[in-house]
């Protein structure tokens, strides 16, 4: 089974090529707030209440919602959101989990370097039918499908980020704008909904700031 971050992966890579379809920006403070969510989603964390606080510290078996869920439960102060998606934005999060996807025969790894002197890596898929399912899960709660939480929480996260419009580009707006919302679901699952929505826009915007007073 992959996890929200690894489909939010699939969905932002070129299927064919293996390229990026959006900016390193978008994708890493998504890659960060679909960890919160996962954990949110599987009840180790609470996110309802404008602070990240650890329900239950039981590993999950899976090595990058274990390591942040341990991270959470160290800190000794209670941190919101955004906080947690800012120090988690990482590219080295984005290089481990397209390696494990790699390893585990999803996509393909090659190495290359461009003008024979500077190093890049593609990750084409091996497996297109990972992807397809989650297209077709993503694309049937899109064209009106009663959504469950992780699916809700994925497109969530997608639309922060603004994924959504290379992914899914005939998504029908509204319908995107109600499952972010929340309003088909309990109060807790709209409320954490939310809560990953704020904390991945605002980790968004906090990069770019930065980014554009580093070349300034």
């Amino acid at each position: 089974m992959t996890t929200i971050a690894e489909e939010i992966l699939l969905l932002a890579y070129d299927e064919a090529e293996g390229r990026q379809l959006i900016g390193s920006t978008e994708l890493d403070a998504a890659l960060g707030g679909s960890l919160l969510a996962e954990l949110a989603v599987s009840g180790r964390i609470d996110l309802t209440n404008k602070k990240v606080i650890v329900l239950d510290p039981t590993p999950l078996g899976e090595r990058e919602l274990d390591a942040t869920l341990a991270l959470i439960a160290a800190e000794t102060r209670q941190r919101k959101p955004d906080w947690w998606v800012r120090k988690l934005y990482s590219s080295g999060l984005r290089r481990r989990l397209l390696s494990g996807l790699a390893e585990r025969g999803v996509l393909d790894e090659r190495r290359r370097k461009i003008l024979g002197i500077f190093p890049s890596t593609r990750y084409p898929e091996r497996d297109p039918q990972i992807e397809q399912e989650i297209r077709e899960r993503i694309g049937g709660v899109l064209t009106g499908a009663e959504p469950d939480e992780r699916s809700a929480v994925l497109i969530a996260v997608l639309h922060a980020a603004k994924i959504d419009r290379k992914a899914f580009p005939g998504a029908d707006k509204a319908r995107i704008k109600e499952i972010t919302e929340g309003s088909w679901a309990a109060d807790a699952v709209a409320k954490s909904i939310a809560a990953v929505n704020a904390a991945v826009v605002g980790a968004v915007v906090a990069a770019s700031v930065a980014a554009t007073a580093g070349t300034s």
